[in-house]
């Protein structure tokens, strides 16, 4: 077996880092030597791997994305309908893993980073249109206007995954229900 160099456990190291920074701090309003110490090493270092601060979080932005999607292909590969397939999808939205503090602060960075940021910005647009996309596949089959109503869901996770996550009192199961009933109503009880 290949011995793993040490470029991509830093990097991992750094991204984890990042993560737990912005978690703390609740914004993007920290340094690259505060993610470097956390990641056990120096800001120098950090630099080399990424270039800067924009860069490195961009990286955390990717891997929680992935472990977003990681999540969704769990949940579909579950789902034999199309209607499994579209709640499969938003299980995976309101997953608990999503409403860990640390990532919730670096969603929240993400949609305020994209208004100023082209990188940031692109990103936040890939991520939606995988999620609409992934729910028009689903709803095709059982819906008169799937892609209306794939950007109808899509838009309604979104925004009730920012309730809940800024809620002290909301749940990802609660939002998770509510999302759930809208795709019962769209496609009005078919399978």
């Amino acid at each position: 077996m290949p011995k793993l160099g040490m470029e991509p456990i830093r990097r991992d190291a750094l991204v984890k880092a990042t993560i737990a920074e912005i978690g703390a701090a609740q914004s993007l309003d920290v340094t690259v030597g505060q993610i470097a110490r956390r990641a056990g090493m120096s800001s120098a270092l950090a630099h080399h791997y990424f270039g800067g601060k924009d860069q490195i979080f961009l990286a955390a932005m990717r891997y929680i994305l992935s472990e977003y999607s990681a999540e969704v292909r769990r949940e579909l590969r579950q789902a034999k309908k199309p209607l499994e397939r579209a709640e499969a999808i938003i299980r995976a939205s309101f997953d608990e893993s999503c409403f860990d503090p640390a990532t919730v602060s670096a969603w929240m960075t993400l949609y305020a980073s994209s208004r100023t940021n082209v990188e940031t910005y692109r990103l936040l647009v890939v991520y939606q249109a995988r999620l609409r996309s992934n729910l028009t596949h689903a709803l095709r089959p059982i819906s008169v206007q799937p892609e209306q109503d794939a950007e109808t869901l899509a838009a309604l996770i979104d925004g009730l995954y920012l309730r809940a996550a800024l809620s002290d009192s909301g749940s990802s199961k609660q939002a998770c229900a509510q999302a759930q009933a809208l795709l019962a109503t769209l496609v009005g009880g078919q399978s």
